[in-house]
């Protein structure tokens, strides 16, 4: 932990081989960045067959992980979604359990789940699908718990042409906040929220300064908020019109990043997690040193309150 109460600041690891047979030499290239942790993409690791853990995979997992100086966070299944239809909660939440499982096994002390998305319906509908999330959301606190392991809920943006609705950050917090769990926190994801409000309107300041005190877990990258209004056929073209989730080195879009820094009081324990496009790792370095100092400058409740 660090005197402005930041746990420390890390990356998303790359994708492995299906057989993970590169992922102690991927896990070696992230130590050379001098970052403390590290996020796993076990979304992404066929751990999980049928919403059965996979156990001679993991313990290739665990091996590549032992004995390094790296703190673990884990991304659990992107397509778990509480708004989804309610015959299918218990199948999302089968996979949920057996993915904190995997993390808690790795060591990690995050787990980011997505927060839900549908597509946009009638206010009644929408309002019904935060009932079963808050309800499913507070059942995977309790195995968090069980787990030791704190579930930090991600900020989502609606598709890359925003006709899907996901949470503003300040309704993400009510809702965590409504919630009331120890174990169920929020990842921010500040490029999300970007896209979200410059879609939807509303003051990205204010949005992200509602959910930083819930945000045990951040994630970190640039953009420029812009929806995918233009047809462009390579992620270069995307780049050169600033389109989507880009996930760019921190000071290549315009997310006001000292702003946010100044204006943000974030919970204790917060980690900063880098999550950078793969097209992009040439510039890792410039990036670690970016969030570094951000991760520095950052204020915690902790030290507002010995201020």
């Amino acid at each position: 932990m660090h005197p402005n109460g930041v746990r420390g600041f890390g990356i998303t690891a790359p994708r492995a081989k299906s057989d993970l047979s590169d992922f102690a030499a991927i896990l070696d290239k992230v130590e050379t960045l001098g970052v403390e942790s590290t996020e796993l993409p076990i979304f992404d690791m066929d751990l999980i067959i049928g919403g059965r853990i996979r156990r001679p995979h993991l313990d290739l997992l665990k091996r590549a992980c032992a004995g390094r100086k790296l703190a673990y966070s884990a991304h659990g299944p992107l397509a778990i979604n509480f708004f989804d239809d309610p015959a299918r909660l218990p199948r999302h939440f089968e996979v949920l359990r057996a993915s904190l499982e995997v993390a808690a096994e790795v060591g990690a002390v995050h787990y980011v789940m997505h927060s839900g998305v549908m597509p946009a319906q009638p206010g009644e509908v929408v309002e019904a699908a935060y009932d079963r999330q808050r309800e499913w959301l507070s059942r995977a606190g309790d195995v968090a718990r069980q787990f030791e392991l704190l579930l930090c809920v991600e900020t989502m943006f609606g598709g890359h042409h925003g006709r899907m609705h996901a949470s503003m950050p300040s309704r993400l917090a009510a809702e965590l906040a409504e919630i009331g769990h120890s174990h169920v926190w929020a990842t921010l994801d500040f490029s999300h929220s970007y896209l979200r409000t410059s879609y939807f309107g509303g003051d990205y300041l204010s949005e992200i300064r509602a959910l930083a005190p819930l945000a045990r877990h951040l994630h970190v990258h640039d953009s420029f908020g812009r929806a995918d209004a233009i047809e462009t056929y390579s992620l270069s073209e995307k780049l050169a019109f600033g389109h989507g989730d880009l996930h760019l080195p921190v000071g290549w879009g315009d997310i006001p990043w000292q702003e946010l820094m100044e204006a943000c009081v974030f919970p204790d324990g917060v980690l900063f997690n880098i999550e950078l496009n793969p097209r992009f790792w040439y510039a890792a370095e410039e990036c670690v040193a970016a969030t570094r100092a951000l991760a520095m400058q950052a204020l915690t409740s902790g030290l507002r309150r010995s201020a």
